[in-house]
């Protein structure tokens, strides 16, 4: 596990990026607007619990990775690197969503709310490799246990999201008067974000290797 500045970078970070909006978080919003707070936190826990799905496969798929060659760990490592930048510049360059409240909430299948949340998740690939290319960046590469780190970092991003999606759920049942204003947020939380990315993948492009 990293030390504490490191993991306390890794918690504000988290934050940072799932306050960004996504086909998860507009899930999220768009259920509690037509829904109420209730049926938007059922979907953010929908989502919570596809995040698992993801953290599972990739931890199997990280372990596979750090018993490779160096080459192999050269190639995956600029792979990450590139579609970590891309991602922030398409974040700096993003125009924010918009979404318009139904004039009353209307009263919801709460299961099927969660099961689709549940699929908008595990169905969305570039959440795996969003974990794939995000976590190893607060791995030490001397790590004894990489993959167990993986693990718990992945665990620990999914449990560091869940305040943050259920805010969502309540801003957008208090939010439905006042769209412009969430919208401007969102804008300069996109542009932050943005360079987040951009930060990670420079660090990502430029990480050795271990000796072996």
């Amino acid at each position: 596990m990293p030390d504490w500045p490191q993991l306390l970078l890794f918690i504000v970070a988290g934050w940072l990026l799932n306050l960004t909006p996504g086909p998860d978080v507009l899930y999220i919003v768009s259920n509690s607007l037509r829904g109420g707070v209730r049926a938007g936190m059922v979907a953010a826990l929908g989502i919570f619990a596809g995040c698992f799905v993801h953290v599972a496969i990739a931890t199997v798929g990280l372990g596979a990775l750090l018993a490779a060659s160096a080459t192999a760990f050269t190639v995956v490592k600029f792979v990450g690197a590139a579609y970590l930048l891309w991602m922030g510049v398409r974040l700096l360059r993003a125009s924010t969503p918009g979404w318009a409240p139904d004039a009353a909430p209307a009263e919801p299948d709460l299961g099927r709310v969660f099961r689709r949340g549940f699929l908008t998740n595990v169905l969305n690939p570039k959440v795996a490799l969003f974990f794939l290319a995000f976590l190893p960046q607060f791995i030490a590469p001397d790590a004894s246990h990489k993959t167990l780190a993986f693990l718990a970092l992945g665990v620990l991003f999914s449990f560091n999201a869940l305040p943050v999606t259920l805010g969502y759920a309540w801003l957008a049942a208090w939010a439905a008067n006042r769209v412009q204003l969430v919208r401007r947020a969102m804008h300069w939380l996109d542009r932050a974000a943005g360079v987040l990315f951009i930060g990670f993948g420079l660090k990502l492009a430029l990480t050795d290797h271990p000796a072996p």
